[in-house]
């Protein structure tokens, strides 16, 4: 294959990587708690989760966009 056929073929499978990591959904294993979302107005779910669980190992990750 030639540099022309590569290039989009490469851009459609990132685009179709990009598709599938956001509208791929999201599932977790038998056991596990479902995901949830958080915004920043509203930390008390996630305090009293915390709070829950204090005789277990936990491990709070923040991350940020920039």
């Amino acid at each position: 294959m030639n540099r022309k056929r590569i290039f989009p073929v490469v851009i459609v499978l990132a685009l179709l990587g990009a598709a599938f990591y956001f509208y791929g959904g999201s599932s977790t294993p038998k056991g596990q708690p479902p995901l949830v979302s958080f915004s920043s107005g509203d930390l008390t779910p996630l305090k009293g989760a915390f709070n829950d669980s204090a005789s277990s190992i936990r491990v709070l990750v923040m991350l940020s966009p920039t």
